[in-house]
């Protein structure tokens, strides 16, 4: 299906530039919250080094985790940045709640409908709205129009949506700008993310944009009002 609303030619332009994207670290729903408190400041290199630390020095599942000393996983989660010893604790209350609440599938809360299985996923440490929507959408389980939470400047910039006072405010607006100009299936939302996910980081930064790199500034509002301020930094 060919998505010729507004987006989906900025997207068909981002993908040109950029090549087809795919996800970074894991896509299964309990790996995704591991990969998310292995690392901090956040970021794919600290989750991923601590992910990969974990995954080779104690192992994933939440016997293993629970297991081993609380030391010991702390030594280990400093592969993945500063506090590992809170980044331990969490790693410990996930894989008990995992246990306790699932059955040890965290699976099983991917078969609840998605309003139930986002509430059952927010309530694993730093996984709020954003990072459950994600899990959804990246395990294929929701067309979910989820957004990068530290992108969100990317499609307001382009005019998706409307900056607010509150960063929750201004992510619903992206998001159901973005929503309504997608169609509804886990691929095209998926590809979304991931597109403007890469030109966050890359380009269209939150601070100190290189908008004269970007393949689609003539799409974005934002460009175009700093581009009428001539002591302005872009």
């Amino acid at each position: 299906m060919t998505n010729t609303t507004r987006l989906g030619k900025i997207l068909k332009r981002l993908e040109k530039f950029y090549g087809k994207q795919k996800p970074v670290g894991p896509t299964d729903a309990y790996e995704m919250v591991i990969y998310r408190n292995s690392g901090y400041p956040q970021s794919d290199a600290r989750c991923g080094n601590g992910f990969e630390a974990l995954k080779r020095e104690i192992g994933l599942r939440p016997e293993e985790i629970l297991a081993a000393p609380d030391a010991r996983l702390a030594e280990v989660m400093r592969a993945g940045g500063m506090v590992p010893e809170l980044r331990a604790r969490r790693l410990k209350e996930i894989a008990l709640m995992v246990v306790r609440d699932f059955g040890g599938d965290l699976q099983a809360a991917l078969k609840l409908p998605p309003k139930e299985a986002k509430k059952a996923f927010k309530r694993f440490p730093t996984i709020a709205d954003a990072g459950a929507e994600k899990i959804l959408l990246f395990t294929g389980t929701a067309a979910v129009a989820a957004l990068p939470s530290n992108g969100i400047h990317v499609p307001l910039r382009l005019g998706f949506g409307t900056e607010r006072k509150s960063w929750a405010a201004s992510y619903r607006g992206a998001q159901e700008a973005v929503r309504t100009e997608l169609p509804e299936d886990c691929d095209s939302h998926l590809r979304a993310y991931l597109l403007l996910k890469r030109h966050g980081e890359e380009l269209c930064r939150n601070t100190q944009p290189i908008c004269e790199r970007c393949p689609v500034s003539d799409e974005c509002r934002y460009y175009r009002r700093m581009r009428g301020k001539p002591n302005s930094t872009r």
